[in-house]
């Protein structure tokens, strides 16, 4: 059989945490890659990967990491949960408009949109609803809202010649975790449970939510019905929210979370901190904030059924397994976080 000729695949926002994750997999496939980001890495350089240095926004330097590329993973974007709407639109409108206008310009066959399940978060329970389910109509955050218009921009493009999918994965978590965990750490002295403690959510560890990627990718190219499609993807197996974060911590060698505060105080005391932020442009971001307050007591885990059947996508490493994963490294990296 002929082994198949190497491909030349571009990720943007490779130096992060599920970027560098991927171009680690493709590289291990033989693939040529290039990332995209606006800093250096050391760690993708002694990968032999190709660094192009740029902003999204950046129509020319995006148009210039494109050319000569059969498939881009459009990971970059910008997250969190304070600032001005403007740089959020920048990065992650803007920015992702470029992306698709030069995958379009250079003929790129294959997009794979790295979104968020926080599209289609109204600030209620969200108990195995499946991609049916609408965009909300109201978002007490910047990202999630130039996420969702990011993201029916790239499945508005799933024509002609560029085929396009999108993902959704919730709170990627593991070992090299540069986000999600170290926050979580950080703060162990001062979270409070917010609501009764018995919501369920989704998570993905880092391998699987690679998987996915890398899946939706190669049955995208096999079948070009796919194009346009949107798939949420987790570890399949929703946990308490509280019971994950006190997992996190132990792995980390802290105590669980014991106090609590009701829903209704977190989000009042969210909703004044914001306001004083504002006013008086205070730099950093609230220790809680209206979002926050709601993602943090709601139920919120997703039907995975359609990326199992059309892109083959089985959690491979349970919760059980990645927890104990992160703890080995955490214990070898103590110091880095």
């Amino acid at each position: 059989m002929t082994k198949k000729a190497a491909q030349n695949v571009l990720v943007t926002g490779g130096g992060g945490f599920l970027g560098k994750a991927i171009v680690r997999r493709l590289v291990e496939r033989g693939e040529h890659v290039r990332s995209f980001s606006r800093g250096f890495y050391p760690e993708l350089d002694y990968m032999g990967v190709e660094q192009v240095q740029g902003d999204l926004e950046d129509k020319d330097a995006v148009e210039a990491a494109c050319k000569g590329i059969d498939l881009v993973f459009h990971v970059a974007a910008k997250t969190g949960v304070w600032g001005d709407y403007s740089e959020y639109f920048k990065t992650n409108v803007t920015g992702t408009n470029n992306v698709i206008a030069a995958c379009i310009k250079h003929k790129v066959p294959r997009l794979v949109y790295t979104s968020s399940p926080s599209v289609v978060f109204n600030g209620t329970d969200m108990q195995g609803v499946d991609e049916s389910v609408p965009y909300s109509n109201k978002f007490c955050a910047h990202y999630p809202k130039t996420k969702a218009i990011a993201e029916q921009n790239v499945i508005n493009a799933a024509r002609g010649d560029l085929m396009t999918i999108v993902l959704r994965p919730h709170l990627i978590w593991g070992p090299r975790d540069n986000h999600l965990v170290p926050r979580i750490i950080s703060r162990a002295k001062r979270l409070v449970i917010v609501g009764d403690g018995k919501n369920l959510v989704d998570t993905i560890y880092i391998d699987n939510a690679v998987d996915a990627h890398i899946l939706a990718a190669d049955r995208l190219e096999k079948n070009h019905k796919l194009s346009g499609n949107v798939y949420f993807i987790s570890q399949g197996e929703p946990v308490f929210l509280w019971d994950m974060v006190n997992d996190i911590l132990k792995a980390a060698g802290f105590a669980p979370v014991n106090r609590s505060i009701s829903r209704r105080t977190a989000w009042a005391i969210g909703a004044m901190l914001e306001a004083c932020f504002k006013i008086f442009k205070l730099p950093g971001e609230p220790q809680m904030t209206r979002f926050v307050a709601e993602e943090l007591a709601t139920a919120h885990w997703f039907d995975i059924s359609a990326a199992k059947k059309d892109l083959g996508y089985v959690p491979r490493v349970s919760t059980k397994e990645g927890i104990r994963r992160l703890e080995d490294w955490l214990n070898r990296n103590s110091e880095r976080i």
